[in-house]
């Protein structure tokens, strides 16, 4: 504890010597630096004991303290050579161009804090996202568990894990991010989104009666979600230009050179999509398993030929045959 105040209890002693001198030895520099190593400590008072282990330790968000601690060091640097130019410098206009020098040091050194600060105040004024919400920043995917003045923390998603499952890793991204970026929120002011299913259908299926089934299972075990949906778009309508959207499932057919290809559409609630596909993608299945005139595709190779083949000098062809060494 001592060793904290010794700094302290050193510039108040020197303050104290060098005002002795002065009072018994007039002298203008000797006046200065009298001024100089008071303001110098009155400076470390504020800052290393008022401002760090009063204030500071009370923040408990543990990279929120540490980027107040660095800017509080920042400041503080900044802070003592102002006051020891207008200390020393007479002349306005050089104590000007001093302060400018600063106020740009400044600046450069401080432009990632202000930026973060300014985009944390915009998240908690405009409400791009909140704690809760879904989200993907700067090609981060995941879900808000934290929000402060300067970060912003996600539980990740996708990476290494497919589908819209979490990693266990937290992502920290500064707020300054979304002042130059984009930030796509999946559940801010609506919670479901569009998904799809391909299945590849053989050219020799029944593709109408393929089609029919697929869209019966879909339908009835998407209907609820379709339903709150709708309602759901009705009310971005209200806030947005949005038109009209279709909620019901559909699907849509391109031809390839091998199959059939079925795109199937349908709504699902952000948090589910991936049990969602699961489940219809199991359903789908059994309904195609079931019936004997649809079958799914997979790529196939038709061999048409085989080239003559030379062993030993001897030509071989169809129907020809290696002759028996003697």
């Amino acid at each position: 504890m001592l060793k904290r105040f010794l700094t302290l209890f050193t510039l108040i002693a020197l303050a104290a010597a060098l005002w002795i001198v002065n009072y018994a030895y007039p002298n203008i520099d000797l006046q200065k630096a009298f001024y100089t190593v008071a303001a110098i400590a009155i400076i470390h008072l504020l800052f290393k004991h008022l401002f760090e282990d009063v204030l500071i330790k009370r923040i408990k968000a543990s990279k929120t303290r540490y980027s107040f601690k660095k800017t509080v060091s920042i400041v503080y640097l900044v802070v003592l050579v102002a006051v020891v130019i207008n200390i020393w410098v007479e002349s306005t206009q050089n104590l000007l161009v001093s302060y400018g020098i600063i106020a740009a040091g400044l600046a450069v050194a401080l432009q990632d804090l202000f930026k973060n600060f300014v985009g944390g105040i915009i998240i908690f004024v405009t409400g791009i996202y909140k704690v809760g919400d879904r989200v993907e920043i700067n090609s981060r995917k995941g879900d808000v568990i934290d929000i402060d003045i300067l970060y912003t923390t996600l539980m990740e998603m996708g990476e290494w894990m497919s589908g819209d499952q979490a990693t266990g890793r937290l992502t920290i991204i500064p707020n300054g991010y979304i002042l130059a970026g984009s930030v796509n929120n999946y559940t801010k002011d609506h919670s479901f989104l569009w998904d799809e299913i391909g299945v590849p259908i053989t050219y020799d299926s029944d593709w109408r009666e393929a089609v029919t089934k697929i869209l019966s299972v879909v339908r009835r075990e998407t209907g609820a979600v379709a339903y709150d949906a709708e309602k759901s778009l009705s009310g971005l309508e209200e806030k947005y230009y949005l038109p009209r959207k279709v909620v019901e499932p559909a699907v849509f057919i391109a031809l390839t050179d091998n199959w059939i290809n079925f795109n199937i559409r349908y709504m699902t609630a952000v948090r589910d999509r991936r049990m969602t596909k699961n489940k219809l993608s199991r359903l789908i299945l059994d309904e195609i398993e079931k019936a004997d005139n649809i079958k799914l595709a997979s790529t196939t190779i038709d061999i048409i030929g085989f080239p003559e083949v030379r062993l030993g000098g001897h030509e071989m062809g169809e129907g020809n045959t290696i002759p028996e060494k003697s």
